[in-house]
């Protein structure tokens, strides 16, 4: 049994750091193998997760020395935080670790649906077509305004990149202070605001009782027409039935989705969103690049030395 244990993927380079220094144990797939993960974790006094792990009360019952969750991100919603809290067990994300990954996720997918299928074209060119007027109808980023729903770390970071591309901005966040500075250039809005004024709403908030189907019929409903909407946060948020109906219709110019209420989706959500052309999904890989893994891999490897002490 181990000091630490490594749950998920990790960057190899950090993972290689702490066996060396500790008495560690790295399986990638030990999320996914229930019964050895409650083994596992009965020496350990640190484990190293990402959002896979499901870090719930029988886990940490298991886990009589745990001191410590090393979450290799920002999202808390796998973890039972008041068992852990209730056990004295810390807590430690990796708070803006993946904030430029996220960003540039947001503008990469906001820029490909404005410009809807010119930038996914390359088939018909290599058959043989040439659809220049069709596909010369997209719309620019710059000048349009997007919403950010949740002004933490990755909210603030999303902001400075859209202000580069020259767009407004407006966000709604109900636990920064009106008079902190990162609302210098933003429009403190509430989100009914930012659902009916936003051109590209991107989502940035936790998944609570609250904001679960937070984005939902009668939001979408209310967007503008044509309006894009980027969950790169947690699946739940948007309601994904609602979701692929308002793009069916038209209404919803658009729509990236990184997270979904099941992960890996089930086929009844894949299946709502079948020939679609106006939808980009991804497998939970917005806040994942290389550098953001390092950096994120890095935080955990930080909370393991400062909770373990040095090596011996």
């Amino acid at each position: 049994m181990a000091d630490v244990l490594i749950c998920e993927f990790m960057d190899e380079g950090a993972a290689a750091e702490l066996m060396a220094e500790f008495d560690a144990h790295w399986d990638p797939k030990l999320w996914s193998k229930r019964d050895e993960l409650i083994e596992k974790v009965a020496d350990a006094k640190v484990i190293v997760v990402r959002n896979a792990t499901r870090v719930d009360a029988e886990l940490i019952a298991a886990a009589p020395k745990l001191k410590a969750v090393a979450r290799m991100g920002v999202g808390l919603d796998n973890i039972d935080l008041e068992t852990c809290k209730s056990r004295g067990i810390e807590v430690c994300p990796s708070i803006g670790a993946n904030a430029v990954s996220v960003a540039e996720y947001v503008i990469t997918t906001a820029m490909i649906l404005l410009r809807g299928q010119a930038l996914r074209s390359t088939h018909k060119l290599v058959a043989g077509e040439w659809p220049r007027e069709s596909l010369a109808r997209g719309v620019e980023l710059e000048g349009r305004t997007i919403g950010i729903v949740g002004f933490g770390s990755i909210g603030q970071v999303m902001a400075a990149k859209a202000k580069a591309m020259g767009m407004e901005i407006m966000a709604y966040d109900t636990m920064l202070p009106a008079d902190s500075p990162a609302w210098e250039g933003v429009r403190n809005a509430g989100l009914d605001e930012i659902i009916a004024d936003a051109d590209v709403i991107s989502l940035h908030c936790p998944l609570t009782p609250e904001t679960r189907d937070l984005i939902g019929a009668a939001e979408l409903a209310r967007v503008k027409e044509g309006a894009i909407v980027i969950n790169s946060a947690r699946g739940g948020i948007v309601n994904e039935a609602a979701c692929a109906a308002a793009l069916r219709s038209g209404h919803l110019g658009g729509a990236a989705l990184d997270s979904f209420s099941t992960e890996p989706i089930d086929p009844e959500v894949g299946a709502l969103f079948t020939g679609l052309d106006n939808v980009i999904l991804t497998p939970h890989v917005a806040g994942v690049t290389q550098q953001a893994n390092r950096r994120i891999s890095e935080a955990a490897v930080v909370t393991v030395r400062r909770v373990l002490g040095p090596a011996s």
